[in-house]
């Protein structure tokens, strides 16, 4: 892989057109998008005004509807929510490059298959194809200003783990690697979840001391989940764990947070999401659903689970929450 080589983006939302950015200050970008009218007028205008309004296109940037346009990509980052992941790969397949990385940025677990990205692609894409995971704490907008932002990158390869973070790294987007999918994977995917835990803490007005404890005890879950699921801790540890649930957890720009903070204030799922995708919303069940399946204690998730589905109010799981037995932190 050289610098010389087109990347591919796939999904032309906030962190897609970050991502394209961020990888065209050393690369060629192919940033596809299924709108093809949406395509035009960023090729045209070289802004993504709905998603990042005000911040210019990098020059190297083509934005395109064309499935074609794929084909001769080095590595192809699959930009889009969670949920879609399973039909935008299976609509690109046959234009998808023969052998050359997918490397997924989103972080969910997929309902109804209870499956995670990784095991979808594995699923949809041919053998020779290799997958990759990329998540960390990244906020589209700082990443398409160009602030400085590090990540993890994990396929079950090291060797070519490490080629994808070097293919993709640059001046301020920084790239570490790993061979464990699974749990970069899960950091990326439970997060978001607790994240919402956060937010309703936050908008209910329960305290500084309040949310530090429930981020230390959602983290706990994190590690319990990701051990169960074969993740390994020094992961979770990192940025895709750790670091991503302390952003994500801590400020109205995490799409997960705001949503929760709208739901401690008083409103309900459907209007706390204000037409704006909240990813933990749509995980929280299959997150629980996984954990239960292996006996794993995650309570603050499924308080989540249960606000957003509507199955319970804020108060009633805040009370169950704090009523619980008490315990060594270990346990």
């Amino acid at each position: 892989m050289s610098e010389t080589e087109t990347v591919a983006v796939v999904g032309g939302g906030s962190w897609g057109t970050a991502l394209a950015n961020a990888v065209a200050a050393r690369h060629a970008v192919t940033l596809w998008l299924r709108d093809g009218a949406a395509a035009s007028t960023i090729e045209a205008s070289r802004e993504n005004a709905r998603y990042l309004p005000g911040v210019p296109l990098h020059e190297r940037i083509r934005a395109t509807a064309d499935p074609a346009a794929l084909r001769d990509a080095a590595a192809v980052l699959l930009v889009t929510p969670a949920q879609t992941a399973r039909a935008v790969i299976g609509q690109l397949g046959p234009d998808l490059p023969t052998g050359a990385p997918i490397v997924l940025c989103a972080k969910g677990i997929e309902r109804g298959t209870d499956a995670f990205m990784s095991d979808v692609a594995a699923e949809i894409l041919p053998a020779a194809t290799p997958v990759a995971v990329l998540s960390g704490p990244s906020f589209a907008a700082d990443v398409a200003r160009n602030l400085p932002t590090a990540v993890t990158l994990a396929a079950a390869d090291a060797e070519r783990a490490a080629a994808l973070a070097r293919l993709l790294s640059g001046p301020t987007l920084r790239l570490y690697h790993t061979d464990d999918v699974r749990g970069v994977e899960i950091g990326g995917a439970g997060k978001n979840v607790l994240a919402i835990a956060s937010g309703i803490v936050a908008g209910r007005g329960l305290g500084e001391s309040a949310r530090a404890a429930l981020i230390a005890r959602a983290f706990a879950e994190l590690m319990r989940f990701a051990r169960s699921y074969g993740g390994r801790p020094e992961t979770l540890m990192g940025l895709s764990g750790l670091g991503d649930l302390v952003l994500t957890a801590s400020s109205s720009q995490s799409r997960n947070f705001a949503f929760g903070e709208r739901l401690g204030a008083g409103a309900s799922p459907e209007e706390a999401s204000g037409g704006k995708l909240a990813e933990g919303a749509f995980t929280a069940a299959a997150l629980v659903a996984l954990a239960r399946a292996r006996d794993v204690e995650m309570p603050i998730a499924e308080a989540v689970a249960a606000i957003v589905s509507g199955a319970a109010r804020v108060e009633e799981m805040a009370a169950r929450l704090l009523a619980r037995p008490l315990k060594g932190e270990t346990e």
